[in-house]
């Protein structure tokens, strides 16, 4: 438990910073679409006939004109994007800056054992998520209301239970990788969230790469799916989970076995 206050202490900074960046661009977008209803409600047919372009990025099944359909292909994008970019810094640095900054000599040496150590930093990083996911919801809630209008409760939540699910599979890889790197390879980490993203939008454009849809979590948590169907596909979503439990798994046996630099 001291260590993993100890890691939500060191980055209370970072939660802040990219929940207050996230959730404002959240916020900000919400309190536009009222300056842009109108002009919204003349670009939905435009947009609903943009082919391909238009089925990936739900443009076909939503109307843009209303809060609803205006939150899932515009306001959910920068959250999803946002959320796992976050996810991924928060896994990819909890075991490798141990070796990084020359402190894992003293971490391994008090009488924790490997195992303690693994388990108690990936709470810490599930934690930083949650926190992440709370805060942002937080500015949401502030921007639905000064606008004076919000999508159903229902899909909302569905939506937000399923980028916290993506966010965690994200965040477990990214973990998993940071349990065999000596350096917090931050850069790649930020580029696997982006990857994964443009693997949804290409499985969405290109049907001979459908398959794609297992590979990345932001197809089963995509907002258009879920506001138009009223629902999270079970089969994905578990797909999902048993990633994020399989990368924890790994981490624990890798990190275990490892000469580590003091």
């Amino acid at each position: 438990m001291i260590l993993f206050k100890h890691e939500i202490k060191l980055n209370l900074k970072l939660i802040i910073i990219w929940s207050a960046c996230v959730g404002f661009s959240c916020f900000g977008c919400i309190l536009l679409f009222g300056g842009l209803k109108e002009s919204m409600g003349e670009m939905a047919d435009a947009y609903a006939q943009m082919g391909t372009f238009s089925s990936a990025l739900g443009l076909d099944r939503m109307n843009v004109s209303t809060m609803e359909g205006f939150y899932a292909t515009e306001v959910a994008l920068i959250y999803a994007i946002g959320g796992a970019m976050f996810a991924a810094m928060a896994g990819v640095c909890m075991l490798s800056k141990e070796e990084e900054g020359h402190t894992s000599e003293f971490l391994n040496t008090l009488p924790l054992g490997r195992g303690y150590i693994v388990c108690w930093k990936y709470l810490s990083a599930a934690a930083m998520i949650l926190f992440f996911n709370i805060l942002c919801v937080v500015w949401e809630a502030a921007g639905f209301a000064l606008a004076g209008e919000m999508p159903p409760g229902k899909s909302l939540a569905l939506f937000h239970g399923a980028q916290l699910l993506m966010q965690l599979e994200v965040g477990s890889v990214c973990f998993l990788l940071s349990s065999v790197c000596k350096r917090k390879q931050t850069g790649a980490a930020l580029g696997f969230a982006v990857l994964l993203y443009v693997m949804d939008l290409m499985c969405r454009i290109v049907p001979d790469i459908e398959d794609l849809k297992y590979v990345t979590p932001y197809y089963f948590s995509n907002a258009t799916d879920i506001f138009a169907g009223g629902r999270v596909d079970g089969s994905m979503a578990a797909v999902s989970a048993a990633v994020a439990v399989i990368s924890f798994g790994a981490a624990i046996v890798i990190y275990g076995r490892r000469d580590l630099a003091a």
